[in-house]
Protein backbone atom coordinates (compact mmCIF):
# COMPACT_ATOMS: atom_id res chain seq x y z
CA UNK A 1 0.00 0.00 0.00
CA UNK A 2 2.57 2.56 -1.14
CA UNK A 3 0.85 6.00 -1.53
CA UNK A 4 3.68 8.80 -1.51
CA UNK A 5 1.71 11.47 0.36
CA UNK A 6 0.77 9.18 3.55
CA UNK A 7 2.77 10.89 6.79
CA UNK A 8 3.14 8.69 9.85
CA UNK A 9 3.24 10.29 13.33
CA UNK A 10 4.72 8.45 16.12
CA UNK A 11 2.89 9.36 19.31
CA UNK A 12 4.39 6.61 21.72
CA UNK A 13 5.78 9.05 24.18
CA UNK A 14 2.73 11.35 24.36
CA UNK A 15 0.28 8.71 24.33
CA UNK A 16 2.84 6.29 26.45
CA UNK A 17 2.66 9.14 29.02
CA UNK A 18 -1.09 8.76 30.06
CA UNK A 19 -0.29 5.57 31.77
CA UNK A 20 2.61 6.73 33.75
CA UNK A 21 2.30 10.04 34.29
CA UNK A 22 4.24 11.23 31.29
CA UNK A 23 7.63 9.99 33.75
CA UNK A 24 10.03 8.54 31.18
CA UNK A 25 13.57 9.87 31.34
CA UNK A 26 15.67 11.44 28.79
CA UNK A 27 17.14 8.54 27.91
CA UNK A 28 14.02 6.47 26.98
CA UNK A 29 12.79 9.28 25.03
CA UNK A 30 16.20 9.28 23.55
CA UNK A 31 16.04 6.32 22.29
CA UNK A 32 12.73 6.22 20.85
CA UNK A 33 13.52 9.30 19.06
CA UNK A 34 17.13 6.99 17.47
CA UNK A 35 14.89 4.44 16.09
CA UNK A 36 12.05 6.60 14.76
CA UNK A 37 15.07 8.95 13.17
CA UNK A 38 16.66 5.65 11.76
CA UNK A 39 13.70 4.39 10.66
CA UNK A 40 12.39 7.72 9.03
CA UNK A 41 9.39 8.11 10.75
CA UNK A 42 7.69 11.30 9.93
CA UNK A 43 6.66 12.95 13.13
CA UNK A 44 7.42 12.19 16.68
CA UNK A 45 5.27 13.77 19.12
CA UNK A 46 6.99 13.95 22.11
CA UNK A 47 4.04 15.04 24.99
CA UNK A 48 1.82 18.10 26.04
CA UNK A 49 2.30 21.83 25.91
CA UNK A 50 -0.02 21.92 28.91
CA UNK A 51 -0.03 25.10 31.58
CA UNK A 52 2.51 24.66 35.06
CA UNK A 53 -0.34 27.18 36.10
CA UNK A 54 -2.80 24.44 35.81
CA UNK A 55 -0.89 21.08 36.68
CA UNK A 56 1.36 20.60 39.51
CA UNK A 57 4.76 19.60 37.87
CA UNK A 58 5.83 17.59 40.62
CA UNK A 59 2.74 15.18 39.66
CA UNK A 60 4.16 14.81 36.18
CA UNK A 61 7.11 13.79 34.36
CA UNK A 62 8.46 16.03 31.90
CA UNK A 63 6.40 15.10 29.15
CA UNK A 64 3.41 16.60 30.25
CA UNK A 65 4.93 19.90 29.68
CA UNK A 66 7.74 19.95 26.98
CA UNK A 67 9.87 22.45 27.66
CA UNK A 68 12.31 23.47 24.84
CA UNK A 69 15.23 22.64 26.90
CA UNK A 70 14.14 19.12 27.94
CA UNK A 71 13.38 18.19 23.90
CA UNK A 72 16.85 20.06 23.06
CA UNK A 73 18.67 17.23 25.48
CA UNK A 74 16.52 14.31 23.52
CA UNK A 75 17.45 15.43 20.08
CA UNK A 76 20.88 17.10 20.65
CA UNK A 77 22.99 15.38 18.44
CA UNK A 78 20.94 12.80 16.55
CA UNK A 79 20.65 13.73 12.74
CA UNK A 80 17.53 13.39 11.88
CA UNK A 81 15.15 14.41 9.85
CA UNK A 82 12.02 12.91 11.85
CA UNK A 83 10.09 16.34 13.30
CA UNK A 84 8.76 16.77 16.72
CA UNK A 85 5.69 17.27 17.51
CA UNK A 86 3.43 18.30 20.57
CA UNK A 87 -0.09 17.90 21.37
CA UNK A 88 -2.55 20.33 23.76
CA UNK A 89 -5.51 20.55 24.70
CA UNK A 90 -8.17 23.55 24.84
CA UNK A 91 -8.31 25.03 28.05
CA UNK A 92 -4.85 23.61 29.44
CA UNK A 93 -2.18 25.62 27.71
CA UNK A 94 -0.45 29.19 28.25
CA UNK A 95 -0.43 30.39 24.70
CA UNK A 96 2.46 32.60 25.64
CA UNK A 97 4.48 29.78 26.67
CA UNK A 98 4.74 28.95 23.01
CA UNK A 99 7.75 30.31 21.31
CA UNK A 100 7.64 31.18 17.61
CA UNK A 101 8.90 28.04 15.46
CA UNK A 102 12.05 29.56 14.31
CA UNK A 103 12.70 29.86 18.49
CA UNK A 104 11.57 25.94 19.22
CA UNK A 105 12.67 22.49 18.33
CA UNK A 106 8.78 22.09 17.85
CA UNK A 107 7.92 21.62 14.04
CA UNK A 108 3.85 20.98 14.56
CA UNK A 109 1.48 21.46 17.14
CA UNK A 110 -1.68 19.41 17.44
CA UNK A 111 -4.88 21.10 19.09
CA UNK A 112 -6.89 18.14 20.93
CA UNK A 113 -10.89 18.90 21.00
CA UNK A 114 -14.08 18.05 21.66
CA UNK A 115 -16.71 18.69 18.68
CA UNK A 116 -18.36 21.07 21.56
CA UNK A 117 -14.81 23.44 21.82
CA UNK A 118 -13.91 23.70 18.26
CA UNK A 119 -14.47 27.50 18.50
CA UNK A 120 -11.72 27.28 20.73
CA UNK A 121 -9.45 24.97 18.87
CA UNK A 122 -9.98 27.50 15.99
CA UNK A 123 -8.54 29.86 17.80
CA UNK A 124 -5.61 27.78 18.89
CA UNK A 125 -4.83 26.54 15.64
CA UNK A 126 -4.90 29.54 13.99
CA UNK A 127 -2.66 31.45 16.82
CA UNK A 128 0.10 28.39 16.49
CA UNK A 129 0.13 28.90 13.10
CA UNK A 130 0.67 32.53 12.57
CA UNK A 131 3.81 31.28 14.97
CA UNK A 132 5.06 29.50 12.25
CA UNK A 133 4.17 25.92 13.50
CA UNK A 134 2.88 23.13 11.28
CA UNK A 135 -0.71 22.62 12.73
CA UNK A 136 -3.52 19.89 13.23
CA UNK A 137 -6.75 19.40 14.97
CA UNK A 138 -7.79 16.56 16.33
CA UNK A 139 -11.48 15.68 17.11
CA UNK A 140 -11.67 13.40 20.10
CA UNK A 141 -14.66 11.18 21.29
CA UNK A 142 -15.31 11.04 17.78
CA UNK A 143 -17.87 8.08 18.28
CA UNK A 144 -19.51 10.35 20.45
CA UNK A 145 -20.20 13.18 18.15
CA UNK A 146 -23.85 14.10 16.67
CA UNK A 147 -23.79 13.80 13.38
CA UNK A 148 -25.27 17.67 12.18
CA UNK A 149 -22.63 18.82 15.23
CA UNK A 150 -19.51 16.84 13.81
CA UNK A 151 -20.93 18.12 10.00
CA UNK A 152 -21.13 21.98 11.31
CA UNK A 153 -17.46 21.81 13.20
CA UNK A 154 -15.68 20.33 10.09
CA UNK A 155 -17.36 23.33 7.79
CA UNK A 156 -16.26 25.49 10.45
CA UNK A 157 -12.56 23.97 10.37
CA UNK A 158 -12.50 24.34 6.87
CA UNK A 159 -13.76 28.01 6.28
CA UNK A 160 -11.95 29.38 9.70
CA UNK A 161 -9.24 27.24 10.60
CA UNK A 162 -5.32 26.98 9.21
CA UNK A 163 -5.19 23.56 10.25
CA UNK A 164 -3.45 22.04 7.70
CA UNK A 165 -4.65 18.37 9.01
CA UNK A 166 -8.03 17.16 10.83
CA UNK A 167 -7.91 14.04 12.67
CA UNK A 168 -10.91 11.27 13.22
CA UNK A 169 -9.71 10.33 16.50
CA UNK A 170 -11.35 6.85 17.56
CA UNK A 171 -10.47 7.96 21.79
CA UNK A 172 -12.53 4.98 23.21
CA UNK A 173 -11.60 2.35 20.26
CA UNK A 174 -15.34 1.53 19.74
CA UNK A 175 -15.16 2.05 16.24
CA UNK A 176 -15.70 -0.81 13.63
CA UNK A 177 -14.23 -0.16 9.69
CA UNK A 178 -17.93 0.82 8.32
CA UNK A 179 -18.39 3.69 10.83
CA UNK A 180 -14.66 4.46 10.07
CA UNK A 181 -14.61 4.45 6.21
CA UNK A 182 -18.04 6.90 7.35
CA UNK A 183 -16.26 9.26 8.92
CA UNK A 184 -13.40 9.74 6.26
CA UNK A 185 -15.46 10.08 3.52
CA UNK A 186 -17.56 12.73 5.55
CA UNK A 187 -14.26 14.58 6.25
CA UNK A 188 -12.85 14.61 3.22
CA UNK A 189 -16.20 16.27 1.35
CA UNK A 190 -16.17 18.67 3.59
CA UNK A 191 -11.72 19.53 4.13
CA UNK A 192 -11.13 20.59 0.38
CA UNK A 193 -8.36 22.28 1.54
CA UNK A 194 -7.03 19.81 4.31
CA UNK A 195 -5.55 16.41 4.37
CA UNK A 196 -7.87 14.01 7.18
CA UNK A 197 -5.67 12.04 9.17
CA UNK A 198 -6.96 8.92 11.97
CA UNK A 199 -5.92 7.98 15.58
CA UNK A 200 -7.46 4.81 16.45
CA UNK A 201 -7.30 2.86 19.40
CA UNK A 202 -7.03 -1.27 20.30
CA UNK A 203 -9.69 -1.49 22.52
CA UNK A 204 -11.38 -4.06 20.31
CA UNK A 205 -7.77 -5.04 18.83
CA UNK A 206 -9.28 -2.74 15.89
CA UNK A 207 -6.65 -0.19 15.68
CA UNK A 208 -4.88 -1.67 12.76
CA UNK A 209 -7.17 -2.57 10.62
CA UNK A 210 -9.36 0.75 11.40
CA UNK A 211 -6.37 2.52 10.23
CA UNK A 212 -5.70 0.41 6.92
CA UNK A 213 -9.72 1.56 5.98
CA UNK A 214 -8.70 5.08 6.43
CA UNK A 215 -5.84 4.91 4.58
CA UNK A 216 -8.14 3.10 1.61
CA UNK A 217 -10.77 6.06 1.72
CA UNK A 218 -7.85 8.98 1.88
CA UNK A 219 -6.86 9.41 5.04
CA UNK A 220 -3.15 10.44 4.53
CA UNK A 221 -2.01 11.23 8.18
CA UNK A 222 -1.87 7.85 10.52
CA UNK A 223 -0.77 8.06 14.04
CA UNK A 224 1.15 4.98 15.17
CA UNK A 225 3.09 3.49 18.84
CA UNK A 226 5.89 1.32 18.93
CA UNK A 227 4.35 -2.07 20.35
CA UNK A 228 1.03 0.13 20.38
CA UNK A 229 2.34 1.79 23.59
CA UNK A 230 -0.81 3.96 24.99
CA UNK A 231 -3.22 4.42 27.03
CA UNK A 232 -5.07 1.92 28.16
CA UNK A 233 -5.29 -0.65 25.34
CA UNK A 234 -2.94 1.40 23.30
CA UNK A 235 -2.53 2.00 19.48
CA UNK A 236 -2.32 1.36 16.28
CA UNK A 237 1.15 -0.19 16.55
CA UNK A 238 4.04 1.67 14.77
CA UNK A 239 5.80 -1.69 13.19
CA UNK A 240 2.39 -2.91 12.16
CA UNK A 241 1.82 -0.04 9.86
CA UNK A 242 5.32 0.35 8.55
CA UNK A 243 5.25 -3.22 7.06
CA UNK A 244 1.83 -1.99 5.96
CA UNK A 245 2.55 1.04 3.87
CA UNK A 246 5.46 -0.70 1.61
CA UNK A 247 6.88 2.59 1.38
CA UNK A 248 10.41 2.27 0.28
CA UNK A 249 11.84 4.96 2.52
CA UNK A 250 10.72 2.90 5.80
CA UNK A 251 13.31 0.71 7.78
CA UNK A 252 11.90 -1.41 10.38
CA UNK A 253 14.63 -2.61 11.68
CA UNK A 254 15.17 0.15 14.05
CA UNK A 255 11.60 -0.15 15.37
CA UNK A 256 12.26 -3.65 16.28
CA UNK A 257 15.83 -3.29 17.90
CA UNK A 258 14.05 -0.45 20.40
CA UNK A 259 11.40 -2.67 21.04
CA UNK A 260 13.62 -5.59 22.03
CA UNK A 261 16.05 -3.66 23.95
CA UNK A 262 13.31 -0.85 25.85
CA UNK A 263 10.15 -1.52 25.13
CA UNK A 264 10.23 -5.44 26.45
CA UNK A 265 11.47 -4.24 29.69
CA UNK A 266 8.98 -1.62 30.33
CA UNK A 267 6.26 -4.54 29.68
CA UNK A 268 7.32 -5.64 33.13
CA UNK A 269 6.98 -1.78 34.71
CA UNK A 270 3.36 -0.92 33.23
CA UNK A 271 0.61 -2.26 31.33
CA UNK A 272 -0.99 -1.42 28.32
CA UNK A 273 -2.64 -3.30 25.32
CA UNK A 274 -5.29 -5.63 24.68
CA UNK A 275 -7.13 -6.82 28.12
CA UNK A 276 -10.97 -7.72 28.79
CA UNK A 277 -12.16 -4.56 30.79
CA UNK A 278 -10.81 -2.36 27.52
CA UNK A 279 -12.93 -4.40 25.10
CA UNK A 280 -15.84 -3.99 27.26
CA UNK A 281 -15.54 -0.27 27.53
CA UNK A 282 -14.66 -0.68 23.67
CA UNK A 283 -17.66 -2.32 22.69
CA UNK A 284 -19.79 0.03 24.99
CA UNK A 285 -18.15 3.13 23.70
CA UNK A 286 -17.08 4.01 26.87
CA UNK A 287 -14.09 5.76 28.12
CA UNK A 288 -11.23 3.64 29.69
CA UNK A 289 -10.89 5.31 33.07
CA UNK A 290 -12.84 2.94 34.84
CA UNK A 291 -11.39 -0.11 33.38
CA UNK A 292 -8.08 1.76 34.16
CA UNK A 293 -9.37 2.02 37.59
CA UNK A 294 -10.04 -1.42 38.00
CA UNK A 295 -6.78 -2.63 36.91
CA UNK A 296 -5.02 -0.62 39.70
CA UNK A 297 -7.16 -2.57 42.15
CA UNK A 298 -7.47 -5.87 43.70
CA UNK A 299 -10.60 -6.77 41.51
CA UNK A 300 -8.61 -6.52 38.15
CA UNK A 301 -9.68 -9.45 36.53
CA UNK A 302 -13.36 -10.25 37.62
CA UNK A 303 -14.44 -8.73 34.65
CA UNK A 304 -18.11 -10.14 34.97
CA UNK A 305 -18.56 -8.16 37.46
CA UNK A 306 -16.73 -5.01 35.83
CA UNK A 307 -19.38 -5.32 32.61
CA UNK A 308 -22.83 -5.69 34.97
CA UNK A 309 -21.03 -2.81 36.38
CA UNK A 310 -21.78 -0.57 33.60
CA UNK A 311 -24.71 -2.25 31.90
CA UNK A 312 -26.60 -3.89 34.70
CA UNK A 313 -27.43 -7.56 35.90
CA UNK A 314 -29.63 -9.65 34.48
CA UNK A 315 -32.00 -9.41 37.50
CA UNK A 316 -32.60 -5.74 37.02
Amino acid sequence: MFRDKIKVLDCTIRDGGLINNHDFDHRFVREVYKALSEAKVDYMEIGYKNSKRLFNSKDYGLWKFCEDDDIRKVIDGIESETKISVMVDVDRVDIDDVKPRKDSPVAMIRVASYVKDIDKAIFLVNHFADKGYETTVNIMAISRALDNELTEALQQLEKESKARVVYIVDSFGSLYQETTELLIKKAKSILKTKEVGIHAHNNQQLAFSNTIEAIIHDANYVDATIYGLGRAAGNCPLELIMGFLKNPKFDIRPILDVISKEFIPLREKIEWGYIIPYMITGILDEHPRAAMALRDGDKKENYREFYESLVGTDEE
